[in-house]
């Protein structure tokens, strides 16, 4: 496999360019990264943030297994399930 097309195959199979996959990534991960620290908070303090974590949970869920990325998460599933 050569380097160009180790950074372009996954994007594509999603229907995304290289830069629109980092785009997504790096704005899915960035919510990760804010809701986890909500979590944590919310540990420490149980009235704040009560339901931050859940809320972000499933708009993430609904935004990555959307469009042609359903398709994808399916065939992974599939897969997941085969080598289990």
């Amino acid at each position: 496999m050569s380097i160009v097309r180790s950074f372009t195959d996954h994007p594509a199979a999603v229907g995304e360019t290289y830069g629109q996959h980092m785009g997504f990534a790096m704005g899915v991960g960035g919510r990760m990264v804010l809701a986890g620290l909500a979590c944590m908070l919310h540990g420490i303090f149980p009235f704040l943030c009560e339901r931050t974590g859940s809320r972000t949970i499933l708009a993430l869920h609904a935004r990555v297994t959307a469009g042609q990325r359903a398709a994808f998460t399916a065939a992974d599933a599939k897969a997941a399930q085969r080598a289990a």
